[in-house]
């Protein structure tokens, strides 16, 4: 009786991308993601399940928007988690090397492989080749985990919000976060916070 080999324990396979069209399939893996973060409080806008068309829908205006971009997280080619940026309005010159972060989510089955980490690290990324130097964002009070994790990326917390969001009745605290991702502005702000014009 020949011997049968072990199967190999394979190493998932993990990528984060800049999305500039959906793939097939993307859109509805998208959706189911995001559905699983949502029904895990993990901190969403919503607090409901939204119909399938609604998110669809929300998810496709993302893409074409010039004020906006969508990077997002593959577990075996599977969407997992997204992270979603948007830029200044052209008319806020005075605030034009700021980049908010306004949606982040890892669905749950798709956890502990440091995605959060790469999403920020992506997104980053995309901030300093566009000529981006300060990244912010918000975040409600019982979200302590995920709070820890921006503090361990580098995001310093400035601020504090009495009514940031009202979830089951109860109406939450907020806390803003920024992160100086440029060192001569780091500087500036250290220093005597003088910048030379570029």
């Amino acid at each position: 009786m020949s011997k049968q080999s072990a199967p190999e324990n394979l190493e998932p396979t993990t990528s984060v991308e800049h999305v500039k069209e959906f793939q097939s399939g993307d859109l509805n893996d998208l959706c189911d993601a995001t559905d699983a973060a949502i029904t895990d409080g993990s901190g969403l806008g919503w607090l409901d399940l939204p119909i399938r068309q609604e998110l669809e829908h929300y998810w496709r205006g993302v893409v074409p928007m010039p004020s906006r971009d969508l990077f997002v997280a593959r577990l075996d080619g599977v969407i997992c988690g997204a992270c979603q940026t948007v830029k200044p309005r052209s008319r806020n010159e005075a605030q034009k090397f700021h980049l908010n972060i306004i949606t982040h989510f890892v669905a749950p089955w798709a956890r502990g492989q440091k995605f959060t980490q790469k999403l920020f690290e992506r997104a980053e990324k995309f901030a300093l080749d566009n000529n981006f130097t300060v990244i912010n964002l918000d975040i409600r009070e019982t979200l302590t985990e995920t709070m820890r994790l921006y503090e361990m990326l580098g995001f310093h917390r400035y601020g504090e919000h009495p009514a940031h969001t009202i979830v089951d009745g109860k109406v939450l605290k907020g806390y803003y976060y920024t992160k100086i991702i440029d060192p001569t502005l780091s500087k500036a702000v250290q220093g005597n916070r003088q910048i030379s014009k570029k």
